[in-house]
């Protein structure tokens, strides 16, 4: 590990702590937008998700449908083509904390036509915890709709090649940028395909313990360096 980040000129750095700005904030929500808008995208999207990923799809035009409750009716098995958005041409899967069977039906359904787009915002396992509590992430809704439509989403979130090439189309100079995570298997791992230092916050999923056993196992690339918490970074700051 090293024991101090040469961050050489590292403004972008202390712009990220110092400037907030809504158009240097980057979401997997608005790399959805994004991506539809940038292949002129003109149907509807079946969004099994949250508002923050239909508001950045309604600001590029999009219109979308299923946010909600989908509830689960004796009779589920029932269900019609009737039931469907003709003008549905995109399946997207962000975190649905309404999350049902009926969902999964309609999302493999509209995926059953070859043409229909497939996205997932991310991977990811699970939430942080801060109890004995497992909270399930993205990544178990995703693999559900994989299975149940046999087919692959096309992931826009980290560690993935296409958030990757945006930053790249934005002119990020990766000698000049460090990132910040707490999962090695994500944010890392990104950090290290896009050539960034990289800098794992214990507070987050990957633990002291999850450190090690990737060490041992090499499943994932390790961090330049790690911090109990952000806050000692500035510790690390050379002048």
């Amino acid at each position: 590990m090293r024991e101090k980040i040469k961050f050489k000129s590292f403004l972008t750095l202390l712009t990220l702590f110092l400037v907030t700005v809504t158009d240097e904030i980057l979401s997997t929500s608005y790399l959805v937008a994004h991506y539809l808008k940038s292949i002129g995208f003109k149907k509807k999207v079946y969004l099994i998700g949250s508002n923050g990923i239909g508001d950045e799809l309604k600001a590029v035009g999009i219109r979308h449908v299923g946010i909600g409750p989908d509830h689960v009716k004796p009779d589920f098995k029932s269900m019609k083509s009737t039931d469907l958005d003709p003008e549905v041409g995109a399946v997207v899967v962000g975190f649905d904390e309404h999350i049902s069977y009926p969902k999964f039906m309609k999302a493999a359904s509209y995926l059953a036509s070859d043409e229909c787009i497939f996205l997932a915002t991310n991977t990811d396992e699970r939430f942080p915890k801060s109890s004995s509590i497992i909270v399930p992430g993205t990544g178990t809704l995703v693999r559900a709709v994989e299975t149940c439509s046999e087919r692959k989403a096309l992931v826009l979130g980290k560690p993935n090649e296409y958030v990757r090439k945006f930053l790249e189309s934005k002119g990020l100079d990766p000698a000049r940028t460090l990132m910040i995570g707490d999962r090695c298997n994500t944010d890392i791992e990104f950090g290290v395909r896009c050539g960034f230092q990289t800098l794992l916050v214990l507070t987050g999923v990957t633990s002291t313990k999850g450190v090690e056993k990737i060490r041992k196992e090499k499943i994932a690339p390790l961090p330049d360096v790690i911090l109990p918490k952000l806050g000692d970074l500035l510790t690390l700051v050379e002048s």
